[in-house]
């Protein structure tokens, strides 16, 4: 049922952020077409271009042309991945939206395992990563830690290696749309507005064509990113680090005064103050470092700039394609 014939009645959303993945968009859409018409759902699918510098626009219009299920946001710049998912959703219309990347990664043939539990009453069915093809030691090591890690600082969990990947119903997405902070990890947004989750099971794949996005820096800053929107552990722990600090001077301090009185023996090396010096120089920056990541976040709220600019829409209702013509 690839025809839509009442957008009203629409059963699924596939939503996929897409940024420089012109080799990937024709595998993709071949696979995902094959397995909706399968399970003969009405479906859409809402690719967002998130200001690709190659032939990604092109290979999606073309799809558009055949295929009026196939709708394409079109960024005016690369807003990044969280922006892109978020557009998505804020224009979809089926009554569940599945999130899910271009790289095949994961395998559309996981979707009607999905929609299978969806039906049994599950809001959310977020897909978790039983083996994972083609990553390295230090990835699916670096990996298991952030989840270990960042479900023991912030005050939501996460699934342990669970991401974008899964089924959300109508009731949920609605929800999320009222979650407009400039500063996103979706993963955790999923989390934070609850409702009745489950999970399957998957294997997830070797990236089809091109290179992946994230790199480790890039997952570092998103890492810093969850943890700082999230929790407010990190202002904790540097007031408690510089209580103790305060009370291990103090301590010192008596040892000194003790070792002077008691013993006569002067501690007059300037490499300890030196060194003293240093360590509480490296103190303040850091904790300053942590006010800052606070402070930015705070500035980033208040200007209130839109998550993204949509250059133009395709394939959806005319009057909503003219509110964005450039």
């Amino acid at each position: 049922m690839s025809e839509i014939d009442n957008e009203q009645n629409l059963t699924l959303s596939i939503v996929v952020p897409m940024y420089n993945e012109a080799e990937n968009v024709t595998a993709f859409y071949s696979r995902v077409k094959k397995v909706l018409d399968e399970i003969r759902v009405s479906y859409e699918i809402i690719c967002v271009n998130d200001g690709s510098t190659d032939n990604t626009l092109d290979e999606l219009l073309k799809l558009n042309k055949n295929d009026p299920s196939v709708k394409i946001i079109n960024f005016s710049r690369n807003f990044g991945k969280e922006a892109a998912l978020t557009a998505g959703i804020d224009l979809s219309k089926g009554k569940a939206v599945i999130p899910i990347d271009a790289d095949l990664q994961d395998p559309p043939e996981v979707i009607p395992k999905l929609i299978e539990k969806w039906k049994q009453g599950y809001d959310v069915v977020y897909a978790t990563r039983e083996f994972r093809e083609g990553d390295g030691w230090f990835k699916l090591w670096t990996a298991s830690n952030f989840y270990r890690i960042i479900n023991k600082i912030i005050n939501i969990k996460i699934p342990k290696d669970t991401g974008d990947f899964r089924l959300m119903g109508r009731n949920v997405v609605e929800s999320l749309k009222r979650l407009r902070e400039k500063n996103r990890v979706m993963k955790l947004l999923f989390q934070w507005v609850g409702y009745k989750q489950t999970s399957i099971l998957y294997t997830r794949q070797k990236r089809y064509a091109g290179k992946s996005k994230l790199h480790y820096w890039k997952l570092w800053d998103l890492a810093i990113e969850g943890i700082t929107s999230f929790s407010n552990i990190p202002l904790k722990f540097a007031t408690y680090f510089g209580l103790l600090i305060i009370i291990f001077s103090f301590i010192y301090a008596i040892f000194i005064a003790a070792n002077i009185l008691l013993y006569n023996n002067r501690i007059a090396d300037y490499h300890l103050l030196i060194t003293v010096i240093l360590f509480l120089s490296g103190l303040q920056f850091f904790t300053i470092g942590i006010l800052g990541e606070y402070v930015g976040k705070i500035y980033n709220e208040v200007k209130k700039r839109p998550l993204y600019i949509i250059r133009e829409l395709i394939g959806f209702e005319e009057s909503l394609e003219k509110d964005f013509k450039s």
